[in-house]
C-alpha cells in the first residue's frame, strides 16, 4: 500500500490532491483512494495595500440660476376687429400744433439809441415775443395729452382683445416711441395690419424737421441782418 505521495506508509484519512494529476481533490480513507472527489481549494491572493484616501476639496457653492418667465405667445386677433383708434390718431397728430406755432416766434434785436434814455420798447422781442410762452405752454400740454391718449389707446386695444399691448408708459419718452412699439405688437397679432399710424407719424416727424430747419435758417438770417444794421448804426 502506498500513501498519497506514492510512498509506503500509513497516511491519515482526508482530502488530498488527486494522484491522477487532475485539478481536483480525492478522498483518502487511510487505506485506499475512494471515488469521492472535490474541487481543488483556490489559493487566496494576498491583500493589496490600500492607498490612503486623498482629502476631498470642499464643494464650491453654485450660484443660483434665475430664469425669466416665458410669456405665452399672443393669440391672433379676429380679422374683423379694427386696430385703429381715435386715441392713436390724436397721439400722431398732436405734434402738428407745435409745428404750426413755431413760425410765430420771431426773434428781433431791438435797435438801441444811445441818445434816447428810454428803455427798449419790447423787451420780449429777444425771445420771440409773447408767442414764445404760448408755444412753451402748448408743448407741455401736448406732452401731457400724448401720455393720456396713449393710456386710452392701450386700454381700448385691451378691450378689443389684444393681449399685452405695448405699454402706454413708453409715451413718456416720446410719442414716436409709443407709436413704433404699438405698431410692432399690433402687426404681430392682426395679420400685418396697423401700419397707418406709423406712416403718419413718420410724415409728421419729417414735416417737423423740415419746418424747424427752414425756421432756423430764416431766424439766423434775420438775426444776422439785424446785427449788421445795429453795427452800422453804432458806427
Amino acid at each position: 500500500m502506498t500513501d498519497v505521495n506514492g510512498t509506503p506508509g500509513g497516511v491519515a484519512a482526508g482530502w488530498y490532491p488527486d494522484p491522477s494529476g487532475a485539478p481536483q481533490q480525492r478522498w483518502w480513507d487511510g487505506a485506499q483512494w475512494t471515488p469521492h472527489i472535490a474541487p481543488s481549494a483556490q489559493p487566496v491572493a494576498p491583500a493589496q495595500p490600500v492607498a490612503p484616501a486623498q482629502p476631498v476639496a470642499p464643494a464650491q457653492p453654485v450660484a443660483p440660476q434665475y430664469y425669466a418667465p416665458v410669456q405665452p405667445a399672443r393669440p391672433e386677433l379676429n380679422p374683423a376687429t379694427p386696430v385703429g383708434t381715435v386715441w392713436i390718431w390724436l397721439v400722431v397728430l398732436l405734434p402738428v400744433l407745435s409745428i404750426l406755432l413755431l413760425p410765430t416766434i420771431q426773434i428781433r434785436i431791438p435797435t438801441i439809441d444811445l441818445n434816447d434814455p428810454r428803455p427798449m420798447v419790447d423787451p420780449l422781442a429777444v425771445i420771440g415775443g409773447p408767442w414764445y410762452f404760448v408755444l412753451i405752454g402748448v408743448s407741455w400740454l401736448t406732452y401731457a395729452a400724448t401720455v393720456v391718449f396713449s393710456w386710452l389707446d392701450h386700454r381700448e386695444l385691451t378691450r378689443r382683445g389684444v393681449v399685452r399691448p405695448f405699454h402706454w408708459a413708453w409715451s413718456f419718452l416720446s410719442s414716436l416711441v409709443y407709436v413704433i412699439g404699438r405698431t410692432v405688437i399690433v402687426r404681430s397679432v392682426a395679420q400685418k395690419r396697423g401700419m397707418a399710424p406709423l406712416w403718419a407719424m413718420i410724415g409728421v416727424t419729417a414735416l417737423s424737421f423740415i419746418v424747424t430747419t427752414i425756421w432756423t435758417i430764416m431766424l439766423f438770417t434775420t438775426m444776422f441782418d439785424q446785427i449788421s444794421r445795429l453795427a452800422t448804426y453804432g458806427a
